[in-house]
């Protein structure tokens, strides 16, 4: 029987904290989703979606992108099995399953903010690495529109979104690129400017360019 982790009850959390780091490295950090109070599965970030978090020693945000999300067993030996039932029909016949399944994803870090001396941020985004990802355990949030609006005003963070190699590269920029422009109100000139940037980027495989151009879709 899991014990339940010591966690905020959702009414005492802000509506944007959804995870906590539970593993880090350089370019990346790995998430888990924090528990719903009621029977339901953790909201999975989507795919290209913009979280943060932040290193506490250093005073930095950590900007990323959402390049993989899983749900699992905690238990790692017994697979889940499917148990042909809706998921009414779980909640009322098999509560336990929700507490026996953990969400987590994995974020790719596009850049980070400084903070001065009385833990204000400053305005300025960096678009590269910060000298180090954010600890373990510490708070991850979904990026607020002006956040992700303030930081998208430069574009270099495309650069890092197609070194990612985990997963198709291709489809990671398309999904960042759509979820800025709804954001932006579907600004056509940030659209155009985002689709020049990669095409210059990815100026020697038109392969590519064109599968990215053709999952933008706007």
């Amino acid at each position: 029987m899991r014990l339940p982790l010591p966690q905020l009850a959702a009414r005492d959390r802000n509506p944007a904290h959804i995870a906590e780091v539970i593993e880090t490295a350089t370019t990346e950090f790995l998430a888990q989703c924090l528990e719903p109070e009621d029977l339901s599965f953790p909201a999975m970030p989507p795919f290209g979606s913009w979280v943060k978090s932040f290193d506490e020693e250093a005073s930095n945000q950590i900007y990323g992108v959402v390049y993989h999300a899983t749900t699992s067993p905690i238990d790692s030996v017994h697979r889940a099995r499917a148990l042909g039932m809706s998921l009414e029909d779980l909640r009322q016949q098999q509560p336990q399953i929700f507490a026996m399944l953990k969400t987590e994803f994995r974020v790719a870090i596009v850049g980070f903010q400084t903070s001065d001396n009385r833990g204000e941020l400053n305005e300025r985004c960096y678009q590269h690495l910060p000298p180090r990802p954010p600890q373990v355990h510490q708070a991850v949030y979904r990026c607020e529109p002006d956040e992700v609006i303030g930081f998208t005003d430069e574009l270099d963070f495309l650069r890092t979104l197609l070194q990612v190699g985990a997963v198709p590269s291709e489809s990671l920029v398309a999904a960042a690129i759509r979820e800025v422009y709804q954001l932006r109100q579907f600004d056509r000139d940030w659209l155009v400017l985002a689709g020049r940037t990669v095409g210059t980027l990815l100026k020697d495989d038109y392969d590519r360019l064109r599968m990215i151009l053709n999952q933008i879709h706007p």
